[in-house]
């Protein structure tokens, strides 16, 4: 039986099978040539035929002269050519019976009126034939479960499972290594360009249905079809969340939408409405979209906005204290049953207020262990805030100091490590509430990665953090809000 997610006409641009690729040559500075040699390096394990009026082969491929000449019906097709012949070559791939195709190249509504003339062509070839075309004026999908990324820029990383509709293409290419190095990935990202066949709203579609997506982000400078678009989020975020960064709001942002993609942006304060009803949450940086989708696509429901935080300095403690309440958070007491529980593991200097403020752990199994179980444990407690000063360093140094040879370094180093990531990965498998952590250091020191990678988030401030915790909290109030609605 086929899913609502293989119904969509976005299925087969997302998982193609085969693929008819035009704008390729064996001049590596073109365009074509480069999202070519992404599609081949990803590893992409359908057939590709690079269609080329002069060339025998194009980058180790067989080259047809024309779409006609193909041995099969390619499930898509991949158009990056001159925009005078764009509408010709879709009238081809038509004629061939391809059902699917995705346009980069530009020149169309985003141009003015003569390229409004040429988008309306492209319309009118699409209905003639029944294609779903993205773009105009795109870069695409990038669709790592499918070994399928034709964006110019490499994919860093496994497929993950943010999904991204996006007016802006530059986004789905550029944001791999950014994904990556915070401990995320796409599931499908796409990139709609000026959606002359295919919008937003079916992206949206989409990535509600999409087996593989966690959490939806969209990158917005303006919605074309409001209804549509409101009926279909207030069905997706009783069950997936859903990010939205919206960027037309302003004088600025309204001109440099216009001439992007040809988007009619709106007041702002109408999007904040329409992102309200339908219970979609608004992040004001890009970073803050991913910020909120690494919390909403990894951490459980919290029951509240009790927030405890454990430090072992007291600068980066009260600094997340001021981040948490300007985020609206707010920071229990803890119980004094929980209080006399930790006095044990606390040195005399230590406060068991909140935070928490360990000032020193000779124990580095306890700081990771022992002590954020007994505060879990709390009634009082929805949430953990960990500052993480990664023990690499001083693990490092007592091994130094204890004597350890050199060779067998880095093996008693990576033991040591494996045993906190297990300790603190194993509270998450324990309690039901979500464990948070933030640092001054690079994530990608070795205890850090290896707990971001385990499905904590660690963000690079405690603001970040703080912000990304409001944000989950907010989601699964309006969640429980509208399974409310439902029951009534």
């Amino acid at each position: 039986m086929i899913s609502q997610w293989e119904k969509s006409p976005l299925y087969r641009i997302a998982y193609p099978r085969s693929i008819a690729f035009f704008g390729a040559s064996n001049n590596f500075n073109r365009m074509g040539s480069i999202m070519l040699s992404s599609l081949q390096s990803g590893g992409f394990e359908g057939p590709i035929y690079p269609v080329h009026p002069k060339e025998e082969t194009v980058r180790g491929l067989r080259a047809y002269r024309s779409v006609q000449d193909l041995p099969e019906v390619p499930d898509l097709a991949i158009i990056v050519l001159p925009t005078e012949i764009v509408c010709d070559t879709l009238e081809e791939c038509g004629k061939k019976g391809i059902k699917h195709a995705i346009v980069v190249s530009g020149g169309f509504r985003e141009m003015g009126s003569e390229g409004l003339e040429r988008q309306k062509r492209l319309v009118y070839v699409a209905k003639r034939y029944g294609m779903n075309i993205l773009g105009p004026n795109c870069l695409g999908v990038a669709n790592l479960h499918h070994k399928f990324n034709p964006t110019p820029i490499e994919a860093e990383g496994e497929a993950g499972f943010v999904g991204l509709a996006s007016q802006s293409g530059s986004f789905i290419t550029q944001m791999f290594n950014y994904l990556y190095l915070h401990g995320m990935g796409f599931s499908t990202a796409f990139s709609v360009g000026n959606e002359a066949v295919i919008d937003i709203v079916d992206c949206l579609e989409y990535l509600g249905a999409c087996p593989h997506t966690k959490v939806i982000t969209l990158y917005l400078e303006g919605i074309s079809r409001g209804r549509e678009f409101m009926k279909v989020a207030r069905e997706i975020v009783p069950h997936k969340p859903i990010v939205a960064l919206y960027v037309g709001g302003s004088e600025t942002g309204k001109k440099a939408g216009l001439s992007h993609t040809g988007a009619l942006s709106g007041p702002d304060d109408i999007y904040d409405a329409v992102f309200r009803q339908c219970g979609i949450i608004r992040a004001r940086t890009l970073v803050e979209l991913f910020d909120f989708a690494l919390a909403l696509g990894t951490l459980p429901a919290p029951q509240g906005n009790r927030v405890v935080i454990q430090t072992h300095s007291g600068g980066p403690g009260a600094t997340a204290a001021d981040a948490c309440g300007r985020a609206g958070l707010r920071l229990p007491d803890l119980s004094p049953e929980t209080v006399e529980r930790l006095r044990s593991y606390l040195p005399h200097t230590a406060s068991t207020s909140n935070p928490v403020d360990l000032t020193f752990s000779k124990n580095n199994q306890e700081h990771f262990s022992a002590i954020p179980d007994i505060i879990l444990e709390d009634e009082e407690v929805d949430m953990l805030l960990i500052y993480f000063l990664s023990p690499v360093v001083f693990i490092r140094r007592f091994l130094r100091e204890a004597g350890v040879p050199k060779e067998q370094m880095k093996l008693a180093e990576d033991a040591a490590v494996q045993e906190l990531t297990k300790a603190i990965l194993d509270l998450r498998r324990k309690h039901a509430k979500p464990i948070v952590g933030y640092t001054f250091r690079s994530l990608q020191e070795k205890m850090t990665w290896e707990v971001l990678k385990g499905g904590i988030p660690i963000y690079p401030d405690a603001e970040r953090a703080a912000r990304a915790m409001a944000a989950l909290v907010r989601y699964h109030r309006i969640k429980s809000e509208f399974h409310s609605r439902h029951v009534e």
